[in-house]
């Protein structure tokens, strides 16, 4: 069961409607998937619309990301590891994050919103990159969408049993992880092929 405080969190949402999803998603005090989730519930409970949770919710994760892009951009590293912890990002998870970026390029910012973690992470070293704000935006909203779109759509079909989503979640991850997995993998290919004719040239 959800403890009194996340319990009290998502009534206040609730009570903001579709402002209050997008605010979830903003500050991510609870995980994305379980305001996604109640989102959905909401939906179930004919509070709100499916494509209005949709909308809003991929707004608010894309706030969050560019958030975390503009401390990269304008904070620098030095902001980053004093002030990281405070945003539940370790020098670990950044130092992964940026080497990523740095050896597989911006593509990176859509492939790994699909991995835990990384999903926040990687916005960090767009940022620091200096990686032009229009495309992360366009990179950044393709691959929450889907992510907004499954967990509402699942909240929705529990109904009253939303809660058990994290169970429920795993057959429809699974699929997912594997296709993303998949595009990664050809993506890295293309970059060793286009980086080996230059180097060739």
């Amino acid at each position: 069961m959800l403890s009194d405080i996340v319990s009290n969190l998502l009534h206040w949402i609730e009570g903001l409607g579709y402002f209050g999803i997008m605010i979830g998603l903003m500050v991510e005090v609870i995980p994305s998937e379980i305001v996604l989730a109640y989102a959905g519930y909401l939906v179930h409970q004919g509070e709100i619309s499916f494509v209005g949770a949709v909308i809003f919710g991929t707004i608010g994760a894309l706030i969050a990301q560019i958030f975390l892009y503009w401390i990269g951009r304008y904070g620098g590293r030095p902001v980053l590891d004093k002030y990281g912890k405070y945003i539940f990002m370790t020098k670990k998870h950044i130092d992964a994050s940026e080497a990523w970026f740095l050896k597989y390029g911006s593509g990176m910012v859509f492939f790994a919103r699909f991995v835990p973690v990384a999903r926040q992470a990687i916005s960090i070293p767009a940022g620091l990159a200096k990686m032009k704000l229009s495309k992360f935006i366009l990179l950044t909203t393709l691959a929450s969408l889907p992510w907004s779109i499954l967990f509402i759509y699942l909240g929705k079909v529990l109904g009253q049993n939303w809660e058990t989503i994290d169970e429920k979640a795993k057959p429809y991850l699974m699929p997912i992880l594997l296709v993303a997995l998949a595009l990664l993998i050809v993506y890295v290919l293309v970059k060793w092929f286009y980086s080996s004719r230059k180097k060739g040239d």
